[in-house]
């Protein structure tokens, strides 16, 4: 009779602090795809700036972070303390002009970081860059880096996997 009274409470001791450490703490949940084409309908479009790339973060997160993909930074610069979003390294206008060289591919920026806000993974801290979404497999996004580089515009450029996060705390 003991064994089992000793089970039982080392059952009920391990669904206690198993909800207890599940229910404390903030977790990043990855749950969303990519809206990677700008002429596709999105609906979590709405939720982010012209300049974000968006994707599906579902409702209720303070961290969220969207299911891989890769992506190619067209332009970057180091930038002191992650970078000022009221006047940023890069002018919408700028991302809006590469935009036009590849309408089927979101070209996105990142000028600063503060709760709220994109930031990319896969790419240097304290740095301000422009993107392209490249695809979500690696075969897409190699098929693309010779289009970007065809172009003749950008220097130096190579396939990087990436998440992007966001952080509302």
């Amino acid at each position: 009779m003991g064994t089992v009274k000793i089970l039982t409470a080392l059952f009920c001791i391990t669904v206690v602090v198993g909800l207890c450490t599940s229910a404390s703490g903030q977790t990043k949940r990855a749950i969303g795809q990519v809206c990677g084409d700008p002429t596709a309908k999105c609906a979590a479009a709405e939720n982010f700036q012209p300049y974000d790339l968006a994707f599906e973060t579902g409702a209720d997160w303070v961290i969220v972070q969207s299911k891989p993909f890769y992506g190619i930074v067209l332009k970057s610069v180091k930038v002191p303390d992650w970078g000022d979003c009221a006047k940023p390294s890069f002018p919408e206008s700028e991302r809006l002009e590469i935009q036009e060289l590849f309408p089927k591919n979101k070209v996105f920026a990142q000028n600063c970081v503060e709760p709220g806000t994109n930031y990319y993974t896969g790419t240097a801290d304290k740095t301000a860059l422009i993107g392209v979404f490249a695809g979500n497999t690696l075969r897409e996004a190699n098929a693309f880096l010779k289009k970007v580089q065809a172009t003749g515009k950008f220097k130096n450029v190579r396939v990087r996997k990436m998440r992007i996060e966001i952080n509302g705390t």
